[in-house]
């Protein structure tokens, strides 16, 4: 990722011609053997933002070598490439929004765009995605939507509220939809200009908030991308977030937290019930929803959590029947999904011993930042203290206040279609984070919005990964390349029947099977 204070000395000409002053320019990395033989990297022009402002645009050859990826793993054979960075406001906004593109020298291009996504509350995590994307050979672009780059993705504490306190619906805009089309927009000029021609497709890929953003872009902007990979996509927002943190109000209304050790115990028994696999690829279940066990079976029994043997009470039981549920009313309506049997409880059921010897819960970072920031303002709004009916006042505050805006859950997506758009996703049926029933109720909308099952599939397919958790891992095998599947869709016509999937057990065998679409 090029530092946002960093403009590459062969960019400082066209920084200046926009009025920003040499103070702006850094030393330049060191410049390829090979450099491009189109546009030189430092002389491209600002591209046109329609509701945009670009407020500086510069570029750096970057030599190849290993990426340091900074905030992560340092990434090896990195190709030679052109980095330019471009930062554009919005009129009346006041924001500051970073986009990167990523140009291959002209002979290692294959002629295709890649536009990346975030997670969390990042909305894009530059070297982290450019760096495999540019070794694949695609010019490729990442944001931050204004809101950072590095920051942190699990709170939006540094940008949510303004001064005032109020909520800043300028970068929620941003983060929830306008930068990612805006960096399209500007991308694909840059692409156009650097290689002198436009790339000949258009790809997204994503997963989680890029897998969200991704369908933002199928909803909202439907010619932007000829194929769009949407995995485990942070749809359905308003619903899902606050959904996340369900398992600590059941915790806290029922004064019983369950070590991780003791939901283990439930999570194992439901695999073992409900695992039909081969026994030597056991641990998953290939259908949770249908999974009839029932956690009552444990009370009584004996568990050994280092080195103790605690006995499973019936408020454990009822603790781990309500998150599996799901959150509903007072009254039993269901509100949203739970957690599918056989996904970890950890991430959204978190627990601790307080030095006094007592259970507390520990919020997912996501969804308590959201309802003390988003919902109440009041970023010392203490979530433990949410009782079953003010849950469901909260959930339908978030509904009624964000679905128009982050929610992407629209199902008609006959635009796309008819743009003659192919999209594909895939959800760990084990994930812990995002329920995957969301995207299975979405997926069945769009089905019913757009045609029908039949038509759907003519251009989008979903499909389901048993076993496999948030993104990846799990017990279950993952798709190995969907990005191919998804090119291979768009540029031949070959409609993927199956993705091929794999993971490696523990015991260091490769499980392999193919996923099917849902239909």
């Amino acid at each position: 990722m090029i530092e946002p204070t960093r403009i590459a000395a062969c960019g400082v000409a066209l920084t200046l011609a926009l009025g920003l002053g040499a103070g702006s320019s850094a030393e330049a990395r060191s410049t390829p053997t090979n450099p491009p033989t189109r546009t030189a990297c430092g002389n491209l022009t600002a591209p046109q933002v329609p509701g945009a402002k670009v407020q500086s645009i510069s570029g750096e050859l970057v030599v190849a070598g290993t990426d340091p990826n900074p905030g992560g793993t340092p990434i090896p054979n990195v190709p030679a490439h052109c980095a330019v960075s471009l930062y554009l406001t919005h009129p009346g906004a006041n924001d500051h929004v970073l986009v990167e593109v990523w140009l291959p020298m002209a002979t290692g291009w294959n002629g295709r765009f890649e536009g990346t996504g975030g997670g969390g509350y990042a909305a894009g995590q530059f070297d982290t995605a450019l760096a495999p994307a540019v070794q694949g050979g695609y010019a490729a672009s990442s944001t931050d939507a204004g809101v950072g780059v590095g920051g942190n993705v699990l709170s939006p504490a540094s940008w949510a509220l303004t001064a005032d306190g109020s909520v800043n619906t300028a970068l929620l805009t941003d983060f929830s939809y306008r930068s990612v089309h805006d960096m399209t927009v500007a991308a694909k000029q840059i692409v156009a200009e650097y290689y002198s021609r436009p790339a000949s497709y258009t790809y997204w890929n994503g997963c989680s908030t890029g897998g969200r953003q991704g369908l933002m872009e199928a909803q909202r902007f439907p010619t932007d991308y000829n194929g769009i990979l949407a995995d485990a996509p942070a749809i359905n927002w308003a619903e899902f977030i606050p959904a996340e943190l369900w398992p600590q109000v059941v915790m806290n209304e029922q004064k019983d937290y369950p070590t991780s050790c003791e939901f283990n115990a439930f999570d194992q028994a439901a695999i073992a019930a409900c695992d039909t696999s081969d026994p030597a690829n056991g641990g998953i279940i290939d259908n949770p929803m249908t999974c009839g066990f029932d956690p009552r079976s444990l009370i009584g029994k004996a568990v050994v959590c280092d080195g103790t043997t605690r006995t499973v009470t019936a408020a454990d039981a009822e603790v781990v029947r309500q998150i599996w549920q799901g959150p509903t009313t007072r009254d039993g309506q269901r509100l949203w999904y739970g957690l599918t049997k056989g996904a970890p409880f950890g991430g959204l059921a978190g627990t601790t011993t307080t030095a006094s010897g007592t259970g507390a819960g520990v919020p997912f970072p996501i969804s308590a930042t959201w309802v003390s920031y988003f919902l109440k303002q009041d970023p010392s709004f203490d979530t433990s203290t949410i009782t079953y009916a003010q849950f469901t006042r909260i959930f339908e505050q978030s509904v009624r206040e964000y679905d128009s805006i982050i929610g992407t859950d629209a199902p008609n997506l006959s635009a796309f279609e008819a743009a003659d758009g192919k999209m594909i996703t895939w959800h760990g049926l084990a994930d812990q984070l995002i329920f995957p029933q969301g995207t299975i109720d979405y997926y069945q909308r769009v089905q019913a919005a757009t045609g029908g099952a039949r038509n759907v599939a003519s251009f989008y397919r979903l499909f389901l990964a048993p076993g496999v958790q948030h993104c990846g891992g799990g017990n279950g095998p993952a798709p190995t390349d969907p990005l191919s599947a998804l090119t291979s869709w768009v540029e031949q016509g070959r409609a993927p029947n199956a993705l091929p999937a794999s993971t490696v057990t523990a015991s260091g065998t490769v499980l392999t099977r193919d996923l099917h679409p849902f239909k």
